[in-house]
C-alpha cells in the first residue's frame, strides 16, 4: 500500500474504523475535535454508531453501556474533557470492560490553552480516577505510530478486559505526515462469554457491576485486576531505542518530546558526544527494566517532558540512585527546542551534573535565567 498525507487527528479515526470500531461516543473540545468531526460522518456511511453527547460525562457512560455489552468502542477528548471522565473509566475499569479513550492533550491546570502539553501524564498512568487500577497507556511520536497504536489499542483492551489510553499532544494531532493505514478489517461478531448482549434464552443472565459492598469481594477483584496487570507488565513493554550500544549518557522522553530530543541526540553523534535516546512508548506498562539495566552501565541520563517532570520520577524509581537523573522540561504548551536540549545533552556531558541538588531545583534554577 502506498503512503497518503494525513493529519494526525483524522489519521487516528480512520484508524479507528479500520481496526473495527462499532461505537464512538464524544465531545467537541479542541485540539481533538478533528477526531469526532472526521467519525460524525464515517461511522453513519459504515451503518456504524456515532454520538455526540451532550458533555463529556454523557459520553463516557455511553461508552461504558456499549463496552458491556461487548462493542468495539471508544471516545476521545483532550485534557479537562478526560478529567470530567474519571469517574466513568473508573466504573469500566471497575467492571471489567474494553474500552479505548483518546487524549489530545492540551497545556493545563484548569482550561489552560489548546497548545500542545503532556501535562497528562500523571492522570493517565497513575490512575486518575479513584481505586485501584492501571490502565495501558500508550504514546505515539508520530501520526504513523499513532495509527499503528490507535490499532493495537482495541486489541489489548480486549485481550486484558480493560481500559487503553492512547495519550498524545496537539503537535501529533495536528501535524501532517506520510503514512499507511491497515487494511479495513471486518466487523466481527465476537460473543464474549461476559458481555451483556442478549440472552436469547441459551444462557443464565449476566450481570456487569462495578459496586462489591462485601469488602471480600472487593478485595477479590482488586487482586483479579493486580493479576492481570502483572501480566500486561510482563509482556506488553514497548519502547524504541536509538544510539545505545554504547552510549554514555541516555536522553529519555516520550511522544514529541522524544521525537524532539532524538534530533538532539542525533547533532550530538555529530558532535562525537556518546549519548542515545530511549523512548517509551507504552508509558504504561513503563519500561523501568531496561532502564534499570542501563542505569548499570552509562554515566547518566537527561529526562526531557513537555511539563513539569512526570515521568521524571517513573525514571528515578528505575535507576534507584546509581547514577544522576537531569530534567530538562517546557510547560504550559511550549515545546522544546532541538537546540534546548542538545544544550542540555551538552551540558551533561561536560560533567556540569546537578549531583548535589534534586532535579527539579536545578532545573528551575536554569529556567528562571532563560
Amino acid at each position: 500500500m502506498t503512503k497518503e498525507l494525513w493529519k494526525g487527528n483524522e489519521a487516528i479515526a480512520e484508524a479507528a474504523v479500520r481496526a473495527g470500531l462499532e461505537a464512538y461516543f464524544g465531545y467537541p473540545i479542541t485540539p481533538q475535535t478533528e477526531v469526532l468531526e472526521y467519525l460524525s460522518r464515517r461511522m453513519p456511511e459504515l451503518g456504524r454508531a456515532f454520538v455526540q453527547a451532550e458533555s463529556e460525562l454523557g459520553a463516557i457512560n455511553m461508552v461504558y453501556g456499549a463496552a458491556c455489552a461487548g462493542a468495539r468502542v471508544m471516545s476521545s477528548s483532550s485534557s479537562p474533557g478526560v478529567s470530567l471522565m474519571m469517574e466513568g473509566l473508573s466504573y469500566i475499569a471497575g467492571t471489567e470492560v474494553p474500552a479505548v479513550l483518546v487524549n489530545v492533550m492540551r497545556g493545563g491546570p484548569g482550561l489552560g490553552n489548546i497548545a500542545p502539553s503532556q501535562g497528562d501524564y500523571n492522570q493517565a498512568v497513575h490512575g486518575g480516577g479513584h481505586g485501584d487500577y492501571h490502565p495501558i497507556v500508550l504514546a505515539p511520536a508520530s501520526v504513523q505510530e499513532a495509527i499503528d497504536l490507535m490499532v493495537l489499542s482495541f486489541d489489548l483492551a480486549e485481550k486484558y478486559r480493560t481500559i487503553c489510553m492512547l495519550i498524545l499532544d496537539g503537535s501529533v494531532g495536528q501535524m501532517m505526515e506520510p503514512a499507511q493505514m491497515p487494511e479495513m478489517r471486518p466487523l466481527q461478531h465476537r460473543d464474549w462469554e461476559w458481555a451483556t448482549n442478549g440472552r436469547m434464552g441459551k444462557r443464565e443472565r449476566r450481570v456487569l457491576t462495578s459496586i462489591y459492598l462485601d469488602p471480600i469481594e472487593e478485595e477479590k477483584l482488586n487482586l483479579r485486576l493486580l493479576t492481570r496487570w502483572r501480566a500486561i507488565q510482563r509482556d506488553e513493554v514497548r519502547y524504541k531505542e536509538y544510539y545505545l550500544d554504547d552510549a554514555e549518557y541516555v536522553v529519555i522522553g516520550f511522544g514529541t518530546a522524544g521525537r524532539v530530543a532524538l534530533s538532539a541526540v542525533r547533532q550530538a553523534r555529530q558532535k562525537g558526544l556518546k549519548v542515545g535516546l530511549l523512548r517509551p512508548v507504552t508509558v504504561s506498562p513503563f519500561p523501568s527494566e531496561v532502564i534499570e539495566q542501563l542505569a548499570g552501565r552509562v554515566s547518566g541520563f537527561l529526562v526531557t517532558e513537555m511539563n513539569s517532570g512526570q515521568m521524571l520520577e517513573d525514571v528515578r524509581l528505575a535507576v534507584k540512585g546509581r547514577v544522576p537523573v537531569e530534567f530538562y522540561g517546557r510547560l504550559g504548551g511550549v515545546v522544546p527546542f532541538t537546540e534546548e536540549i542538545l544544550g542540555e545533552i551538552e551540558r551533561i556531558a561536560a560533567g556540569k551534573l546537578s549531583v548535589e541538588t534534586d532535579p527539579h531545583s536545578a532545573w528551575l534554577e536554569r529556567m528562571a535565567k532563560v
